[in-house]
């Protein structure tokens, strides 16, 4: 169930967060939804990840059929020919 959250926030911030958003793919709401999820999972060891990972956490939208695997082998192939 979604619900409606009012803000108030820096116009500048605004307008920037909304032009991230459009050149990623991603709407404003989703971006923030992201975020806030990503500081409330309860499994996360704040000490193993990294400030820079912190950072860029939910960035990057993977199809649902990628295969880790194979892409890190086929990255490493090109890598060593």
């Amino acid at each position: 169930m979604t619900t409606k959250l009012t803000l108030t926030v820096e116009e500048s911030t605004i307008k920037k967060a909304k032009l991230y958003a459009k050149h990623t793919g991603r709407s404003l709401s989703e971006l923030i939804e992201n975020y806030l999820e990503t500081l409330t999972e309860e499994n996360t060891n704040k000490n193993d990840i990294s400030p820079k990972l912190k950072k860029i956490a939910g960035v990057v939208k993977l199809p649902e059929d990628f295969d880790e695997k194979a892409a890190l082998n086929a990255y490493f192939e090109n890598k060593h020919l």
